[in-house]
């Protein structure tokens, strides 16, 4: 834990942990949560309960390798649960945890100021590359 600030710092919380620190674990989970596939993972499973299938198919673009990775993780960090049904054929349904629908709910005020800040986004980027020229197109 960083005490640089000291602990009557105002507005500083005492928190046994500090993401800034190297060697804290929670930045792990903060990468894990943030991550794109992390992050998409944790949209679509606000939606609900998700098969592993139907968790593909929202999120756009993940392998089934990658989402397998992400989701692994999630579980780890208890943010997602896990839920495998004896049933023929098999079924697994993915959920938040109580832990994790509450960082998702602020992950997802993220993603919405995000989406609705867009045209300021394109407007900066057509200015900077104006000024600078397009780094994909060189």
């Amino acid at each position: 834990m960083d005490t640089s600030a000291g602990p009557d710092a105002p507005g500083t919380p005492d928190l046994p942990y500090d993401v800034f620190a190297r060697a804290c674990p929670s930045r792990r989970t903060l990468e894990h949560v943030t991550g794109r596939w992390g992050a998409l993972t944790l949209g679509a499973l606000h939606e609900g309960s998700l098969r592993f299938n139907e968790l593909r198919r929202r999120v756009d673009g993940v392998s089934e390798k990658m989402l397998s990775q992400t989701l692994h993780a999630l579980e780890r960090d208890g943010l997602v649960h896990r839920e495998a049904q004896l049933v023929n054929p098999p079924r697994v349904d993915y959920r938040l945890t109580p832990l994790g629908r509450r960082i998702t709910d602020r992950l997802l005020a993220l993603m919405t100021s995000v989406e609705t800040g867009m045209d300021e986004v394109v407007a900066a980027r057509v200015r900077y590359d104006e000024r600078h020229g397009d780094p994909v197109r060189g």
